[in-house]
């Protein structure tokens, strides 16, 4: 059986990650507690440096999935509630409209907040904790949205849950996800680090040579190594980093879970419980989509950004998940989506 998963795998990533395509992408296969890694092209097409399934890759919103961890934790322990104004941590908002905004609504995009940082045309300036407070006091919705009555993907939003998450709990977000979920997971590989002055992240020599190159679609270098980009200038804003195997490890704990801590394995499940039905296809859990295809489920959470992309894709039911890392901007992550995750899932509920 892991043959045929890996061949089906295999055959729909390739065409993706030719000599054509700038940078490379690492992959990994988890399936009935067996794992599989895929890697193609360089971490440095300079260098010749190939990808493997140790290159550290900007994650970019795949974040998100781990602060959505964070709040079911809180949420399970009964130290935080979904209903809960986030105004209740931050005294400074007091705006007419985000005063009314729970903490619930944030980490299902429910929020209806549209910050600039959250579309084109993208602002050229950063902002300052305050700065960023006060768009949020001066924030109206255009269209006259409610809180918690649609679903707006907001990386702003995420932005402020970071806030809360630290205000709760007095230490940073960094310590937090590390001594929360990847410690107990047995990640060692996965960190938010500092940003440094040149906007590059804060990493040891030895992570540094195996942080990937980032690249535009068209092969354009972006950045040095490392780049790590936020339009928020404070601490823990910019992207978490990792590798395909490091992980793989959390996919797996999100796809099956059978052999983790019950209260962190009851939290990962919360998180991608549909919380928000978007259309007949699409509903929106906490950080995860869910997207609802003929026979499957998929449960899954794409990033990117201009110089990575990034992909976890669940199918929970069969014990199946799937991670696309790429260094370069729109890698067509929906093949996962589409194709390879419910091609999967035919085969196991065929055996």
């Amino acid at each position: 059986m892991i043959p045929m998963l890996r061949d089906i795998v295999a055959t729909e990533l390739a065409p993706t990650a030719t000599p054509d395509h700038p940078g490379g992408l690492a992959a990994a296969l988890y399936a009935g507690r067996h794992v599989e890694f895929f890697n193609y092209g360089f971490a440095d097409d300079a260098t010749r440096r190939p990808v493997t399934s140790d290159t550290l890759f900007n994650l970019a919103s795949l974040r998100k999935t781990f602060e959505a961890t964070l709040v079911a934790l809180g949420v399970h322990r009964g130290e935080l509630r979904l209903d809960e104004r986030v105004a209740a941590y931050l005294p400074e908002l007091h705006g007419d409209y985000i005063r009314h905004v729970t903490v619930g609504e944030l980490v299902t995009h429910t929020s209806g907040l549209l910050l600039p940082t959250d579309h084109p045309p993208w602002p050229n300036e950063s902002f300052s904790l305050g700065e960023f407070l006060d768009m949020l006091n001066a924030f109206t919705p255009p269209s006259g949205e409610q809180p918690g009555k649609q679903r707006i993907y907001t990386h702003a939003g995420y932005v402020l849950l970071q806030l809360v998450l630290e205000r709760r709990y007095r230490v940073p977000i960094r310590e937090l996800i590390a001594n929360r979920i990847l410690k107990p997971l047995g990640m060692s590989s996965t960190f938010v680090p500092e940003r440094a002055p040149d906007n590059r992240a804060m990493l040891s020599d030895a992570q540094m040579a195996r942080a990937a190159q980032g690249y535009s679609d068209q092969g354009t270098p972006i950045g040095p190594p490392g780049n790590q980009q936020s339009y928020f200038d404070f601490p823990g804003t910019g992207q978490m980093f990792s590798s395909a195997r490091d992980v793989a490890i959390f996919v797996a704990a999100c796809a099956d879970g059978g052999s983790i801590e019950p209260e962190l394995r009851e939290a990962i499940r919360m998180t991608q419980h549909e919380s928000f039905r978007v259309d007949e296809k699409f509903g929106q859990a906490m950080a995860w989509e869910t997207v609802h295809l003929d026979g499957v489920t998929v449960v899954d959470k794409p990033g990117g950004l201009n110089n990575a992309s990034g992909y976890f894709g669940l199918v929970p039911a069969r014990r199946l998940g799937i991670v696309l890392l790429a260094n370069r901007g729109e890698y067509p992550h929906e093949i996962a989506r589409y194709k390879i995750l419910p091609a999967l899932t035919r085969l196991v509920a065929a055996r």
